[in-house]
This record gives structure tokens, C-alpha cells and sequence, in this order.
């Protein structure tokens, strides 16, 4: 269990200038509201705006380095996940403005998506602890990490020109889904070993990639584990025939469909694996290895 979040009254808020579908606010305008309504609650705000990958990760460690009791991250899960992993296991709390295209992570910390009311859960909300996901002792995850098709959904979607929201996730979704050519994988945990031929595998610590996508309805944020999701390869009117679950919370275990409860686990492939956590792409070795830190993230919630 780390420390309790820190009383220090100094707040960072890390804006990312481009992400989500759309931006209505300008960057000004944006650190006028976090210093305006975090400043009613007595915080001292310092504002920093993201130009490139690993500038909210950077920024963070710096804050929490020199004493900051709070760092908010004001963007998507990728700027979230950065924030995030630079603020495992200390007592630097968390503070969220969504800001992104899927808001996964806010939706299920019931955190508001739009920014003044999500910044007066940041001045006046609680902290409360939840787990993190890691992947081979380097790469942090929040919400969903997974390998297989929606890791190369993950590496569309990350494209400068690529279209967000919603409808440009299915829209990917839609195009590749026929297209991709599954994978075998070794999985292995807690002395079991499974060999699946896999449309994707996920890690789930919260329920929801985003957009109200329910992947994992039994995961929790809290509890210590993860929910591994294994999607094997099947037609595509069965798959279709899923997504009303999907959306409605109720997927459930069935042909081709796999869940388990974990602590970690191995998987082994044939080639180099491609990855996302919250979203962000990766690529590994021939193997990666997920685990979960319990009660390792404070964050600011309602």
C-alpha cells in the first residue's frame, strides 16, 4: 500500500493540445479554467501543454520530484496513462479532465467528461486507490492493455490523421476485422497453460476500453487483479453477433470466448508481439509478461 496522497497544495495541470475528436477551448482558455476553479479550492496551479510523446510522462516526474501533491492530466488515456506512470506508488495523486476520444478510464471512475465539473472533482472530490497493470517491468497500463487485433486497431488510431471517436474506432474495426489473420499464443498463468489461435487477447483492469465498449463487465479497479480476455478466431457473424453484449455490459464466457481472473501472465508467440496500453502501441519480444501492482495509483474521483 503506497503513502497517502500528499497535503502539498501545489498542482500541476499537463494539457494535451490535440487530443480527442475535436477541441473547443483554446489552450489559454483551458489553463484559465483549471486556475480559476482548482485555485477555489486552494490550489496553487502551474500549467504545463504536451508537444510530443513522452512530454506528460516527463512533466510529472518533475512535479512529483519537487514536491507537487497533485498532477492533472487534461486529454485522452494516452496522456492519462503518461500522467499515471510517472505517479505509481507515490502519494502524488491523480486528477483527470477526459479530453480524449474513448474517455475509458474517466467513464469508469464515473468521472464527468466535461471539464469544469471534471475539475471540481479534482478541487473537491476524494482520492481512492486502484491497481495498475504493467507489461515486462516497463510499459504501465490503467485501463485495457491487449495484444493481437486491437493492438493494430491501437496503431491506426494512434495516427496523426486518424479519424477518433467512436465512428473512427468502428470504423477501423470494420475494415480489419476481415482482413486480420489470427495468431497462435502460449498463455500462462498461475500453473496453467492454454494454447489459442487468438483474434486478440486483452488485459482488462477496468471494465471498458471506452465509449461504453464493456470488454471485461466483472473487472474492477481495485481488487488486485486483472481480467484476461482471450477472443479466438471464429466467423465474423459470431463476432458481430457479440457487440450488442458488448455495449450493454453483459459479454459473457462462451465459444471462443475466454475469461479469467489473474494475476499475471506470460505469453509467448512466434514473432515479436505488438501491444497497446490504454491504447498506445507497442511492440515487445517474443514474449511478454503482464502483471498487476495492487492499491499503486491514488486518483481524484467523485
Amino acid at each position: 500500500m503506497i503513502a497517502a496522497p500528499s497535503v502539498s497544495t501545489h498542482a500541476l495541470v499537463v494539457i494535451n493540445p490535440i487530443s480527442g475528436p475535436r477541441r473547443h477551448r483554446s489552450v489559454d482558455t483551458c489553463a484559465a479554467l483549471a486556475r480559476d476553479v482548482l485555485g477555489r479550492h486552494g490550489l496553487a496551479v502551474e500549467v504545463a501543454v504536451t508537444g510530443s510523446r513522452g512530454d506528460a510522462r516527463a512533466f510529472s516526474q518533475r512535479a512529483r520530484e519537487g514536491g507537487a501533491g497533485l498532477v492533472v492530466a487534461w486529454g485522452g488515456d494516452g496522456t492519462i496513462n503518461e500522467v499515471g506512470s510517472a505517479l505509481v506508488g507515490s502519494g502524488v495523486a491523480l486528477g483527470i479532465v477526459p479530453g480524449g476520444s474513448g474517455n475509458g478510464l474517466a467513464r469508469e471512475l464515473g468521472i464527468p467528461l466535461d471539464a469544469a465539473p471534471a475539475l471540481e472533482v479534482v478541487g473537491a472530490g476524494r482520492s481512492r486507490h486502484i491497481d495498475s497493470g504493467r507489461i515486462d517491468d516497463a510499459t504501465w497500463f490503467f485501463n485495457v492493455a491487449g495484444v493481437g487485433l486491437d493492438a493494430l486497431i491501437a496503431r491506426h488510431i494512434a495516427r496523426p490523421d486518424a479519424q477518433r471517436g467512436l465512428s473512427g474506432y468502428t470504423r477501423v474495426t470494420f475494415w480489419e476485422l476481415p482482413r486480420y489473420r489470427s495468431e497462435p499464443y502460449r498463455i500462462e498463468w498461475s500453473g496453467r497453460t492454454e494454447q489459442h489461435r487468438a483474434l486478440f487477447i486483452a488485459f482488462a483492469n477496468s471494465r471498458q476500453y471506452g465509449n461504453g465498449a464493456q470488454i471485461a463487465p466483472g473487472a474492477r479497479l481495485d481488487d488486485g487483479l486483472l481480467d484476461l480476455v482471450v477472443v479466438d478466431a471464429q466467423p465474423l457473424w459470431r463476432i458481430v453477433s457479440r457487440i450488442p453484449a458488448l455495449f450493454r455490459g453483459r459479454l459473457q464466457p462462451g465459444r471462443g470466448l475466454h475469461m479469467h481472473a489473474i494475476t499475471g501472465a506470460l505469453i509467448t508467440a512466434e514473432r515479436p508481439i505488438a501491444y497497446h496500453a490504454d491504447g498506445e502501441p507497442g511492440l515487445g519480444g517474443v514474449s511478454l509478461r503482464v502483471t498487476v501492482e495492487p492499491s499503486s495509483l491514488w486518483v481524484r474521483v467523485p
